[in-house]
């Protein structure tokens, strides 16, 4: 009697368990660019398949990939937004807690936009501009080859043509994607027209990127978190100052906020999706393959989000802003997806 007690018991205990073990839900965490879009599919998805519609977090996506790479396990996320792909580093760190394989499914274009409220003034600048508005130092007047604590105050000692407004932009923080691709594509963008800087990545690329990505902390750069609806409602109330953020809240906003011009070309649709605009960047999502059969949904999730109905030409997520890739690379990736391809450094 004792020992059928004692076996049920444990049984039970192992049910228990398990049940407190199991997650009938997918997990999401990342990008704040990407959240908009996976939110969607994750609405559809439940709609759909009448599972648990996916719980998605926005982190940013150097968090997201921290908590991502945290391990194999149910109380970790399944799949993680990117706003940028990931990188060596963070790879490697997955690698060393055991998240072996990883699927990695670009799911379009998104542009990087600076903007400011509708009835704030018109700004027209390059990326030389950007530069020297943001970095943390910048060549001095005199034309030497040195450089100098940045000492710009008003926009229009930038650049003549522009307004004399004071430097004040909002912008995501160092864990974020778009603040990586900023960095990358503005201000390094910026930073190698000066010839003598350029030289400086062949002898030395630390450097050379410390020069080219590294902001201001005098005020002028204001981190303004993950949250870029925080961004959009902080320039409506400040005219005189710009946010960064990706081309969805642009487009979802255009009531209340303008794109700036960058290099000549403005951030539309149609300049993004052609090249034409220079601060564009793909976008990505990172599944866990270890989870896959594990937590309900996951291929299925996968197949609503590389379907034509999500990203494709005349798909929802386009209606939310995404910028579509070419027909013949979605095929691609649509195919690499399904099968959960393991991406590899």
């Amino acid at each position: 009697m004792h020992k059928q007690i004692l076996a049920a018991t444990v049984i039970s205990v192992a049910m228990s368990a398990a049940h407190a073990a199991g997650r009938n839900h997918i997990n999401i965490v990342g990008s704040s660019t990407v959240y908009p879009f996976t939110t969607v599919v994750a609405e559809h998805f439940g709609n759909k398949t009448g599972l648990p519609t996916p719980k998605v977090e926005s982190t940013g996506t150097g968090g997201g990939m921290k908590l991502f790479c945290a391990g194999v396990g149910l109380n970790t996320p399944d799949f993680t937004d990117a706003s940028r792909r990931i990188k060596k580093s963070e790879y490697d760190n997955c690698q060393k807690h055991g998240v072996k394989k990883i699927s990695e499914i670009q799911v379009g274009y998104d542009g990087i936009v600076v903007a400011n409220a509708k009835k704030g003034p018109e700004f027209k600048l390059t990326r030389k501009d950007l530069f020297l508005a943001l970095a943390k130092q910048v060549p001095a007047g005199d034309g030497s080859k040195k450089l100098i604590d940045n000492p710009y105050k008003y926009w229009n000692e930038v650049n003549p043509s522009l307004p004399h407004e004071k430097i004040e932009v909002l912008g995501p923080p160092p864990t974020s994607g778009t603040r990586d691709a900023f960095d990358e594509l503005a201000l390094q963008g910026g930073c190698k027209q000066y010839d003598w800087i350029a030289a400086i990545k062949k002898q030395d690329k630390h450097r050379f990127k410390a020069i080219c990505q590294s902001i201001r902390e005098d005020g002028a750069y204001i981190e303004a978190g993950e949250n870029d609806n925080l961004i959009v409602q902080k320039l409506v109330a400040n005219p005189s100052a710009l946010g960064i953020f990706g081309f969805s809240y642009l487009d979802q906003n255009t009531d209340k906020i303008k794109g700036a011009v960058v290099d000549g070309s403005n951030p539309t649709f149609e300049n993004i999706a052609d090249k034409k605009y220079p601060l564009s960047r793909p976008l990505f999502i990172y599944a866990k393959v270890a989870h896959v059969g594990k937590v309900p949904g996951m291929k299925e999730f996968v197949y609503e989000y590389t379907s034509e109905d999500a990203f494709g030409d005349d798909g929802y997520l386009v209606d939310r802003g995404l910028i579509p890739m070419p027909e013949e690379m979605r095929e691609k990736v649509r195919k690499q997806a399904r099968a959960f391809k393991n991406f590899k450094f």
